[in-house]
């Protein structure tokens, strides 16, 4: 079999250039996640050194990455735990809707964007990266925090949000009716409900099947349970990390512990190109007259996300230091974003700039928010 000789030299220099970004990041005790952003900003079209033959292989391995990401967060927690948190979370979860939806159907509305458009740049100023934000938390050693729970609550229903969303916005902008994007949604909440449901009741049997005392054969039955899972929940419309974190929730014990040991690397990995795609999917030039408005919608949705995980914490209990660590950790925008501003795209042409923008500032600010908001509450507590 013969490999091409640009993507084994591409792919090389990526790994190299990430290795080196991220031995800064640890020698100033920064998160890497800005670094690798910025590193896809300058290796994508337009930028300082693209690299055209990678780029397939990397958004590929972007899609494995979030599903990795999202398996690794489900092991931390046991399905009882998250789904007693979820019930608690609901207000919140509406909190978020009303506080990071609304400035982006207002600015959607003061642009002139027709209904669509307005509905679309909605969705992508609500949603959180849920990528980013749990790759953060293990970065920064959060998992086992008060705040974390609360954290991953609005994560999850904000998933849960797009299995109703994205069918609908999916048919709307195909020109479809309103009857056929019902349809789309009560298939997608159907599958979720029924993914929940039986990550609920049958998780010893998924479990008794995936702990294999055999490292590789945990490996190989573990990731492919999760990416067929994964697969399944975006063919209804649904997230693939849900599907991943449910999967996730079902190992507990001495098997969460291996599994966490054995998938490290790879996660770290595939999680590395996810951030590297979301800065190769941006044209620099594209971005600059749409910087003002861009910058304006992030500072609101960085102080909205902050009021909202504020909220979320505190019904955990968690104190004032918490619940601002839980807000800044809210703060960045990422896959769905994209994902949404996408499917927009043929009747919405101007958001795809804008949201691009939106949600390079906010995943490059949310991590080093999150960063030095978590220095300044240990140093002064």
């Amino acid at each position: 079999m013969h490999t091409p000789l640009a993507l084994l030299l591409e792919l090389g220099v990526i790994l190299m250039a990430l290795s080196g970004l991220g031995a800064v990041a640890r020698r100033f005790a920064l998160p890497p996640i800005p670094l690798y952003l910025l590193a896809g900003l300058a290796l994508g079209e337009g930028g300082i050194a693209p690299v055209p033959a990678a780029g397939e292989f990397v958004h590929a391995g972007a899609a494995i990455g979030v599903v990795l990401l999202l398996l690794t967060l489900g092991l931390e927690f046991s399905t009882a735990e998250f789904t007693d948190s979820l019930r608690r979370h609901v207000p919140s979860a509406l909190l978020d809707l009303v506080l990071n939806a609304g400035p982006g159907a207002l600015a959607g509305w003061l642009l002139g964007l027709n209904g669509l458009g307005i509905l679309a740049l909605a969705g992508a100023t609500w949603i959180s990266s849920s990528g980013i934000i749990a790759r953060l938390l293990s970065d920064l050693r959060r998992l086992g925090n008060r705040e974390t729970p609360a954290v991953l609550s609005v994560l999850v229903m904000e998933d849960f949000a797009m299995a109703v969303y994205l069918p609908v916005l999916a048919v709307l902008a195909a020109g479809g009716l309103w009857w056929e994007a019902g349809l789309g949604v009560l298939l997608a909440v159907g599958a979720v409900a029924a993914a929940f449901l039986a990550s609920h009741r049958w998780s010893h049997h998924v479990n008794r099947w995936l702990a294999h005392p055999d490292s590789e054969q945990l490996m190989l039955r573990v990731l492919g349970t999760t990416l067929v899972v994964a697969a399944l929940a975006e063919l209804v419309d649904a997230s693939a990390a849900v599907g991943a974190f449910l999967v996730g929730l079902t190992l507990t014990g001495d098997a969460a512990e291996r599994t966490r040991a054995v998938l490290a690397p790879l996660r770290d990995l595939f999680a590395a190109a996810f951030f590297v795609s979301i800065g190769l999917a941006v044209t620099p030039a594209d971005l600059i007259p749409v910087l003002p408005i861009a910058a304006a919608l992030a500072a609101t949705g960085a102080v909205t996300k902050l009021a909202t995980g504020w909220f979320a914490a505190r019904r955990d209990g968690a104190g004032w230091r918490g619940r601002l660590r839980a807000g800044a950790a809210l703060i960045a925008r990422g896959e769905f974003s994209i994902v949404i501003v996408g499917l927009a795209a043929a009747t919405a042409p101007a958001l795809g700039p804008l949201v691009t923008a939106y949600v390079l500032i906010l995943a490059v600010i949310g991590p080093l928010a999150a960063r030095w908001l978590g220095h300044r509450t240990r140093t002064t507590s």
